[in-house]
């Protein structure tokens, strides 16, 4: 925003603008952005300078806002001293492990060595030499080792702590509290969303009353094939289909919450600064999509899939006059999508610019990530073989034989010594020659 030396009133003020100055500017330059377009009209403008000033990036010349209303006219503005927004939180200069992975050896919670009951023993001269043999250090002294079943608590936390340590990763965070609350993320959410899905990679859901309505999904069917719909059975007019898509907007406008919940906004928000690293933000949306629960990861599959084909179907006649397809699009469901709780922190300029990346990269974003899913297989299945090994070690040894059980079972054949070759010889054969011993 260009500032300059305004004049008000016989007193003059330094770098600030007028508000007429502040609507040509920002007009002009969403016009031009690629997130809008062209058809940003001056009153859509005006609105967001509203919003500006009621979330104080923008203040009155004498430093009024949130209860001022903004108008396009020639009142002053200037911008705060102090940024309103958050701070982002900045990359350490080296990672920490914060999530500590479950130590299966370790004694459960409330167990210790010194609450064992132990029977008193009759000393006698083998007693005396096995414990003068343990403090000479001839003989380690015994020390008790817990060996627990791996169970299916223990899998969930694997699963929990490898995700989130992945998205602390590539976050380049010190730790997650910032933008995240670890307590309460569900790590069956995770698995359900890893696992339980189509062939098309939609999450199947077990409670069946979580599921789109019919008319919802039968709306979102019409739209996404059309005009080529099988299961369109009331007689089409003109406007139709601006009638279909109302009925699909009205049904995300009246959710209770965002599909992508209040509780990981901040996480959301969180990668919106990665995206001049395209494969990096992919990633970290994967792994923050996969901590959503499963009926709002579906319907958020099925309202992207929805959207992305409306967009490049040729044949979709205009939705809106006044919007492009795609701006209709972000406009509509950005905030049913992403929003905040309290609502102070400019979230639709934030939703509309990770609506916009995710319909041009939902495909990616909504897939399970393969890194990571092989990653905690691998981890799992690790701590059951270890544990099998501990607990049933005649048993393992017949399944999964050490190289010296092999060499007993089968033990090594003789190798044949390789033939002599008549060319490999240094000297050829001598023709018989006879000898004086032969001679009469």
């Amino acid at each position: 925003m260009p500032l300059r030396k305004h004049r008000c009133r016989f007193k003059s003020y330094e770098h600030c603008f007028t508000a007429a100055e502040a609507v040509d500017w920002l007009h002009e330059l969403l016009r031009c952005s690629q997130n809008f377009g062209p058809e940003v009209t001056r009153k859509q403008t005006v609105q967001l300078l509203k919003k500006f000033l009621k979330n104080h990036v923008i203040e009155d010349i004498k430093g009024k806002w949130g209860q001022e209303d903004f108008e396009d006219n020639r009142h002053l503005y200037r911008f705060p001293p102090s940024s309103p927004l958050k701070p982002y939180p900045k990359k350490p200069p080296y990672q920490k492990d914060v999530i500590k992975f479950p130590e299966w050896n370790d004694p459960p919670p409330g167990t210790s060595q010194e609450n064992i009951p132990v029977r008193p023993v009759v000393m006698n001269s083998e007693m005396w030499y096995k414990r003068h043999s343990i403090a000479i250090g001839e003989v380690p002294a015994c020390r008790l080792v817990y060996r627990r079943q791996l169970t299916e608590a223990n899998v969930e936390e694997i699963w929990k702590s490898m995700t989130l340590s992945y998205l602390q990763k590539i976050l380049g965070l010190d730790s997650l509290e910032e933008v995240l609350d670890i307590k309460i993320v569900n790590s069956k959410f995770i698995i359900h969303n890893v696992y339980s899905v189509s062939k098309q990679g939609v999450v199947i859901l077990d409670d069946k009353s979580k599921e789109l309505p019919h008319w919802v999904l039968s709306a979102m069917k019409c739209l996404a094939n059309w005009p080529n719909c099988s299961d369109l059975k009331q007689p089409m007019y003109l406007g139709f289909e601006k009638d279909v898509f109302k009925t699909i907007a009205d049904y995300y406008r009246h959710l209770k919450e965002p599909l992508l919940t209040f509780h990981l906004f901040d996480a959301f928000v969180s990668v919106l600064g990665l995206l001049q690293k395209e494969k990096m933000a992919i990633e970290a949306f994967q792994i923050c999509c996969l901590l959503l629960p499963p009926e709002n990861r579906r319907k958020l599959q099925l309202l992207m899939r929805t959207m992305a084909r409306i967009c490049l179907s040729k044949e979709m006649p205009p939705l809106c006059d006044g919007f492009g397809t795609r701006t209709l699009m972000v406009q509509t469901f950005s905030r049913c999508i992403l929003c905040s709780k309290d609502e102070v922190d400019l979230d639709e300029l934030l939703a509309a610019r990770l609506v916009t990346f995710l319909m041009d990269n939902y495909q990616e974003i909504l897939k399970v990530p393969l890194a990571l899913q092989t990653s905690i297989e691998e981890r799992v299945a690790h701590l059951r073989r270890v544990q099998f090994q501990k607990s049933y070690p005649e048993v393992y040894q017949e399944r999964f034989p050490t190289p010296e059980s092999e060499a007993l079972l089968f033990p090594e054949k003789p190798k044949p010594k390789p033939q002599l070759l008549m060319w490999a010889l240094k000297k050829p054969f001598q023709p018989f020659q006879r000898t004086r011993s032969f001679r009469m």
